[in-house]
């Protein structure tokens, strides 16, 4: 905040095995609903890198690759006036040995960046639970639920036949505006975009984050249920409080996001995660036993890693139903500024600059620092 700028980071990486134009859109805009959380002044201060990686000169690669860059170079960004003014591209996606050969998909990984004035009003998916809330959801699919390429296809061994787009691009420019605004009012407690893992991925993401149960009811969300849970369209969940639901709806109302726009749940006070629709349960399982299972991987891999006597303990406290999750405690007011005495006096607060195991920026994270005025001191 000191500094005066910030920098917001999204990123997706979707694969373009199925429709290469309707991929490389997803990846674009997918970096956007997911930035959309950072207050932002406008989509136009966005800019995006594009890492493209091809089998250039197989059968049907170049083709797509053609297709993909010309549907986010030449068509979406114009539209939604945000440029890519840096990239890279690895065209020799394929390997051969004796007589096999392994071609990888046409993949486009999209990074955006954008100023952040005041990094304090980022919203995080963490779960608000000091007040009545509801959660809301904006489905920027508009009901089509399409599972082409979805991770639920995957696990079925299946890409699918239609996949998730951008139809209107003046709907995302106004989701977007419309989610600052309702940032700059105070009006949004968490936000989670919806579109990495479908609906069910990101209200459990969420309730992780904030160690709590939700009452999900399904009843606007007509379709089958599996594609309601797991379509992977674009969209988000925010949460906002009981009082506030009202003037959040109408916001997205006048910004033509009305139909787009659900009350699907609130907080609940087991610790589940319930679904219902029409009064019958679709889903009901522990929350604890989800975050467990959702963590398990991860445990299994940092137990071969790092000391596994931790990796187990870390593993074994999601079974903590008291835990409250991610709420940090501090031992300062976050409102005081303890440099505004020794501006213009010489003096260089001291500063420690911790670096986390797999991080190397520690040497420009001291530089900027030291640049800024303070005594730097690696820990690490």
């Amino acid at each position: 905040d000191y500094a005066g700028e910030a920098m917001a980071i999204g990123e997706r990486t979707p694969l373009a095995v199925v429709d290469s134009p309707a991929a490389a859109r997803m990846a674009v805009t997918e970096a956007i609903t997911n930035i959309a959380s950072a207050p932002i002044d406008s989509i136009s201060d966005i800019r995006l890198s594009a890492n493209w990686m091809a089998a250039a000169g197989e059968e049907g690669q170049d083709a797509a690759l053609f297709a993909a860059v010309k549907a986010i170079g030449m068509e979406l960004c114009p539209a939604l006036g945000i440029a890519i003014p840096v990239g890279k591209d690895s065209l020799s996606m394929r390997t051969r040995w004796e007589n096999k050969e392994v071609v990888s998909p046409l993949t486009l990984i999209v990074s955006a960046f954008a100023p952040v004035a005041d990094v304090r009003r980022t919203l995080t998916p963490v779960i608000g639970t000091e007040a009545d809330t509801c959660l809301v959801l904006i489905d920027l699919g508009a009901g089509q639920n399409r599972l082409g390429g979805s991770c639920l296809a995957q696990v079925y061994g299946q890409l699918g036949d239609q996949t998730p787009d951008l139809d209107d691009p003046e709907a995302l420019k106004s989701f977007f505006s419309t989610v600052q605004d309702l940032n700059s009012a105070s009006l949004l407690l968490a936000y989670h975009d919806r579109s990495d893992g479908g609906l069910l991925t990101a209200l459990c993401e969420m309730a992780f984050a904030g160690h709590c149960g939700l009452d999900i009811c399904l009843d606007e969300l007509h379709d089958d249920i599996r594609a309601v849970l797991f379509n992977e369209e674009l969209g988000a969940i925010l949460q906002v409080r009981h009082c506030d639901t009202d003037s959040v709806l109408e916001t997205l109302r006048e910004a033509g996001l009305g139909r787009s726009s659900h009350v699907i749940g609130t907080l609940a006070d087991h610790d589940r995660i319930y679904m219902h629709r029409a009064g019958q349960a679709v889903f009901d399982e522990s929350r604890v036993d989800l975050q467990r299972a959702w963590s398990e991987t991860s445990a299994r891999m940092q137990a071969m890693r790092d000391n596994p006597d931790c990796a187990d303990q870390e593993f074994d406290n999601l079974l903590d139903v008291d835990d409250p999750g991610m709420r940090p405690v501090l031992g300062f007011d976050p409102e005081d500024n303890p440099v505004s005495a020794m501006i213009a006096t010489g003096a260089r607060p001291r500063v420690a600059i911790l670096r986390e195991q797999g991080v190397n920026g520690q040497q420009e994270m001291a530089a900027a620092f030291h640049a800024a005025g303070f005594t730097c001191r690696d820990v690490h």
